[in-house]
């Protein structure tokens, strides 16, 4: 058994398996995922688990070179806006707007997504996987 770090096994296996420049998608109970896509569904009952407990354990272990946030985000729901900012501190962070955001997790062939429980407005990323190359 594992001892630490993510110990869902179908969550861990989608880290460990993600390429350079692929997207890892953790989002909040109500954003629509496209029919076929890979999702890791962690949603068990209203806002459990949290999408930020969520991403910080994903961030313990995947390599980000960068993210991508709807740019309403900031304004509906400053509180996750800048834990978030504070989480990815030092990553690059691209703002879209949220029609714009759900267009970029269909097209991307190469997205998994993380499906928390949390009921709260645009409470999404993309995390576009980086290499941890020396």
């Amino acid at each position: 058994m594992k001892k630490h770090g993510v110990l869902n096994s179908h969550l861990s296996r989608v880290i460990a398996g993600l390429g350079h420049s692929d997207y890892l998608v953790v989002c909040d109970a109500g954003l629509p995922i496209p029919h076929g896509g890979e999702v890791v569904d962690l949603a068990l009952t209203r806002n459990i688990p949290r999408f930020l407990d969520v991403v910080n354990a994903i961030l313990e272990e995947m390599q980000v070179e960068r993210a991508v946030i709807a740019e309403e985000m900031e304004d509906v729901n400053r509180s996750t806006h800048n834990e978030l900012l504070r989480m990815l501190a030092g990553t690059e962070i691209s703002k879209v707007a949220h029609e714009e955001f759900k267009r970029l997790t269909r097209e991307n062939g190469n997205t998994t997504f993380v499906r928390t429980g949390e009921v709260t407005a645009f409470a999404n990323v993309i995390l576009v996987s980086g290499v941890n190359f020396d």
